[in-house]
């Protein structure tokens, strides 16, 4: 059973020194999970160490305080391991299906975004938006062990999302792939943000998306990689139309300088993160 194959693999992250494991949330016939904090529920108890969060939590259609409250609970059930990464979601197959309309895609993630942070901050709430019932003098149940769950806000690049981060001095996660020189003005930007708003860019943490996979060769791991890889790209990218990925291309996105790292087996001294779709690097 898939979700059988994610604990192990969580278990496994945990054992090699990785530092978070996160689950994405999908509604689709592609994907086996569709609640991260439930299956991230079930890692907690196979591991040890390693942090666990959402890659994403879609929150522009999910309930703020559910979100809290389930991640709460992670938190407890873990010693105080779990996180969440906030995101409007690259695919919209959660719009139609809980009942919101995607006309609403930015103020929907901005009104709950809100609301989530300030469940966070304290157990008693008054807040009121145009997307949810208002909440008055609300206690919500139980907290974290951290006092405050970590939340990273994952953003495609857009300058509105890097603004909204920096303002509300969140860490910083960029879900897009790239040569790694293309988000040095991204960061620069948030930074700025987050400066104007008063918050301690150096405190802030930025996370960058990269597909990774590893064998004890570089040239083997892409030879294995390849395959799955071409088929993600026909699959999930629309630009490509469900063509395949050229293996030229392939290979010079696997380069130095390229977009992702199939790659020989190394040691890394940076923050290292272990998910289903993804591996990131953070720093500060």
């Amino acid at each position: 059973m898939r979700l059988r194959e994610f604990i192990d693999l969580a278990r496994i992250a945990d054992q090699a020194g990785l530092d978070v494991f996160g689950v994405g949330e999908h509604h689709r016939p592609d994907s086996a999970i569709a609640s991260p904090p439930v299956v991230l529920a079930a890692v907690a108890e196979a591991t040890a160490r390693i942090r666990l969060t959402s890659t994403v939590t879609v929150l522009s259609t999910s309930d703020p305080v559910r979100v809290f409250e389930d991640f709460t609970a992670l938190d407890l059930v873990s010693g105080g391991r779990a996180e969440i990464t906030a995101g409007r979601g690259a695919y919209t197959e959660s719009f139609p299906l809980f009942g919101f309309d995607l006309a609403d895609y930015d103020e929907l993630f901005d009104e709950k975004l809100d609301l989530l942070l300030r469940l966070n901050r304290g157990q008693h709430v008054n807040w009121s938006g145009l997307h949810r019932p208002a909440l008055v003098n609300a206690s919500v149940y139980p907290r974290p062990v951290q006092g405050q769950l970590p939340v990273w806000i994952a953003v495609g690049g857009t300058p509105a999302s890097l603004v909204r981060a920096g303002r509300h001095g969140l860490a910083l996660y960029l879900a897009i792939l790239g040569q790694p020189e293309r988000f040095a003005h991204l960061a620069e930007h948030y930074r700025q943000s987050a400066t104007d708003a008063g918050h301690t860019p150096d405190a802030l943490r930025i996370g960058v998306t990269s597909h990774f996979y590893a064998e004890f060769t570089s040239r083997g791991a892409r030879d294995t990689f390849y395959p799955y890889y071409s088929r993600y790209i026909a699959n999930n990218m629309p630009g490509a139309r469900g063509q395949l990925l050229p293996r030229d291309a392939f290979d010079a996105w696997a380069g130095p300088a390229g977009r992702y790292s199939p790659a020989a087996r190394r040691r890394s001294s940076t923050r290292s993160f272990g998910s289903m779709s993804c591996s990131a690097t953070t720093a500060s």
